[in-house]
């Protein structure tokens, strides 16, 4: 992709930008970024990008000469398959491969909290026609959980009600399975 602004070298920044519900898409090497302000200098004329900030939320202490460990002491976290360390994917911003979502799980936890107001599960979206079984199971799951919560907190009359309410969730899952056979 060549920069939208000089037409001349290659974007090395994309952004998307949104304004007053106009969404813009914007290609720019690195010096046009500089030029328009996208991308700002430190000291010593280091780039500074907004890729850059998004990877300090992953790890506040990679602009502060942080070490290669984590906060689990002298263990190195790294990914068995590509084999990138989390202090890589925090100076990136990217995975290396789809297995660093499980082997860098631990340090996401927290840092996803704090993105999604506390939820770190994906609720996603499931299309109308193939959601019934799906949003069945969905719901099963969270009384499940919600019974486990309501048993460890010895409230047995609530948690009744929901393994009832799970029994007969699970029914009508087996009659909808039982029907598309």
């Amino acid at each position: 992709m060549i920069c939208q602004e000089c037409k001349e070298r290659p974007a090395s920044l994309h952004f998307t930008k949104v304004v007053n519900g106009e969404k813009t898409v914007i290609q720019l090497c690195e010096r046009c970024a500089q030029e328009k302000g996208e991308m700002f200098l430190l000291e010593g004329g280091a780039g500074f990008s907004i890729n850059d900030l998004l990877a300090g939320l992953l790890n506040p202490s990679s602009f502060q000469n942080a070490s290669p460990h984590t906060a689990l002491g002298s263990q190195i976290v790294q990914c068995d398959v590509c084999g990138m360390t989390y202090q890589q994917f925090a100076n990136i911003g990217r995975f290396g491969c789809a297995n660093c979502y499980n082997a860098f799980r631990k340090e996401l936890i927290p840092i996803l909290k704090k993105l999604h107001s506390g939820n770190i599960a994906h609720g996603g979206k499931v299309p109308a026609r193939m959601g019934g079984s799906l949003h069945l199971k969905k719901k099963i799951q969270e009384c499940k959980s919600e019974l486990a919560a309501l048993i460890e907190q010895e409230e047995f009359e609530k948690a009744a009600e929901v393994r009832d309410q799970i029994r007969s969730l699970e029914k009508k899952l087996a009659e909808g399975e039982e029907k598309m056979e």
